[in-house]
C-alpha cells in the first residue's frame, strides 16, 4: 500500500494526529502537556501556524490547524521535533518519540471544520476518562464554551463563527452541538476520508488531485488515487438503497440520506436539494439513523449490502 499522500498548499486545513511509539505515552505529566502547548504557540509565531482546536491525551494528540504559508511539514518538525528532545532529555531517553510520520488529513473546513471540533473535544469522553468534556483539562473545549481564558494563539472565532454572531450566543450554541451526541453512538466523521489523505466534496477532491497532487507523488499512490475518484454518486446511492430496501420507501430514504451523507463526497446543500430538506437536516438524520442501526442489526447489514453493491 502506498503512503499517504501529502499535500501542502497556502490555507489548507488539516486535522493532524501524532501516536507515542509503540503506543507508549507521550505526555505523562503536566508540565509535558503545558510544554507541548508552548511549542503550538511558537510554531504560530515562527510558521503562522493557525490552531483552531486541540486535544492532548496520554498516547496521542489531535490537532485542528490552517496553515496559510503552505508549510504544514516544517510547522510540524517543529512540534514533534521540539517535544521529542524536550521529552529524551528529561527523561535521560533517546531515539523516536513518535510513531512514524505524523498523520494528517487535508479537510474542507466549510463542511467539515465544525464536525472534527466535536470529535476532537469528545476524544476524553468517548476513551472514557471524563464523563463531559469540559471536565477535561487539555483541550480547547472550555476555551471555545467559554469556562477557560483563550490564548492568543488559539483561534476559536472561525468554528464559533458557524453558531453566531454574537460571541455568548454562539459558545451556547457551540456547547449544545458538542452535548447533543453525549452518551449517542457517533460515528467519526473521518470515516469519510478518502485515499487516506482528503476529507471533502467531490468537488474539492477533484480539484485537491488535480491542482494539487503532482505526478510523481501520484505513482507511488495509485490506490489512494483510484479511490479518491471512485465515489458515487447520489442517484446511484438512491437506486442502489431501493434494490435493497424494497419494502419501506420511508427506511429507503432514510438509508439514502445517511449514505449520500457518509459515502458521496457531495456538500450538504446538494444533498439536501435532492431531498427536499434543510443541510442541518442532513446530519441529523444520518445521525438518527447511525443510532437506529446501532439497535437493529438486520437493518445495519441491509446498509453493509448496499456499500457492498456501491463498492463502497
Amino acid at each position: 500500500m502506498g503512503r499517504p499522500l501529502r499535500i501542502e498548499y497556502p490555507y489548507a486545513f488539516y486535522h493532524v494526529t501524532s501516536r507515542g511509539n509503540e503506543q507508549k505515552d507521550v505526555f505523562k505529566s503536566q508540565k509535558d502537556r503545558e510544554k507541548f502547548l508552548s511549542y503550538l504557540e511558537s510554531a504560530t509565531e515562527r510558521y503562522s501556524a493557525v490552531i483552531h482546536a486541540y486535544c492532548l491525551l496520554s498516547n496521542h494528540y489531535h490537532i485542528l490547524l490552517e496553515t496559510p504559508a503552505g508549510n504544514l511539514s516544517q510547522i510540524m518538525r517543529h512540534i514533534n521535533g521540539a517535544y521529542t528532545i524536550y521529552f529524551n532529555i528529561k527523561r535521560k531517553r533517546a531515539g523516536h518519540l513518535f510513531q512514524g510520520r505524523f498523520k494528517a488529513i487535508l479537510v474542507e473546513a466549510d463542511e467539515y471544520a465544525t464536525e472534527l471540533s466535536r470529535y476532537i473535544h469528545l476524544n476524553p469522553v468517548r476513551a472514557g476518562i471524563v464523563a463531559r468534556p469540559e471536565e477535561y483539562l487539555w483541550s480547547s473545549y472550555r476555551n471555545y464554551i467559554g469556562q477557560a481564558k483563550t490564548p492568543e494563539w488559539l483561534k476559536t472565532d472561525f468554528i464559533l463563527g458557524y453558531f453566531g454572531k454574537s460571541d455568548a450566543g454562539a459558545k451556547k450554541k457551540y456547547r449544545a452541538f458538542v452535548e447533543d451526541i453525549i452518551g449517542n453512538e457517533y460515528e467519526s466523521p473521518l470515516q469519510g476520508t478518502v485515499g487516506s489523505s482528503i476529507l471533502g466534496s467531490a468537488a474539492f477532491v477533484e480539484e485537491i488531485t488535480t491542482t494539487h497532487v503532482d505526478t510523481k507523488e501520484a505513482d507511488k499512490n495509485i490506490p489512494a488515487l483510484r479511490q479518491l475518484t471512485s465515489r458515487p454518486s447520489p442517484e446511484d446511492i438512491v437506486k442502489k438503497v431501493k434494490t435493497i430496501f424494497v419494502e419501506n420507501e420511508k427506511l429507503a430514504r432514510q438509508a439514502s440520506i445517511h449514505i449520500c451523507h457518509k459515502y458521496s463526497g457531495v456538500k450538504l446543500r446538494e444533498i439536501g436539494n435532492l431531498f427536499d430538506v434543510g443541510e442541518t437536516a442532513i446530519v441529523e438524520a444520518s445521525r438518527r439513523f447511525v443510532l437506529k442501526m446501532g439497535e437493529d442489526k438486520k437493518l445495519k447489514g441491509m446498509v453493509e449490502r448496499v456499500k457492498v453493491g456501491l463498492k463502497l
